[in-house]
């Protein structure tokens, strides 16, 4: 963003700000911008982290289907083996 802007502009910008709001006003509009930034900042950070928990739930809770799912499924080979074991027998 500030890569097309050279030294001399920020210096008259600068200017144009320090003759509108004046000396005494500019330290404290500073102070509010860095306020508003570091909330701005730490409200995404808040949001970074809840998705990531809610990522790291849903994998959570894709391994635990998949292990219920695979116990399912060697207990439905043990009953079929147990099936074909007793119709042999009859």
């Amino acid at each position: 963003m500030f890569l097309f802007i050279s030294g001399a502009e920020i210096i008259f910008i600068s200017f144009i700000i320090l003759l509108v709001f004046g000396a005494d006003k500019i330290p404290s509009i500073a102070r509010t911008l860095a306020k508003t930034m570091t909330q701005i900042r730490n409200a995404t950070n808040e949001i970074k982290s809840e998705i990531q928990k809610s990522s790291n739930v849903n994998r959570i809770e894709d391994s635990i289907s998949k292990k219920v799912k695979d116990e399912f499924d060697e207990i439905k080979e043990t009953v079929d083996d147990l099936e074909d074991s007793i119709k042999r027998k009859l």
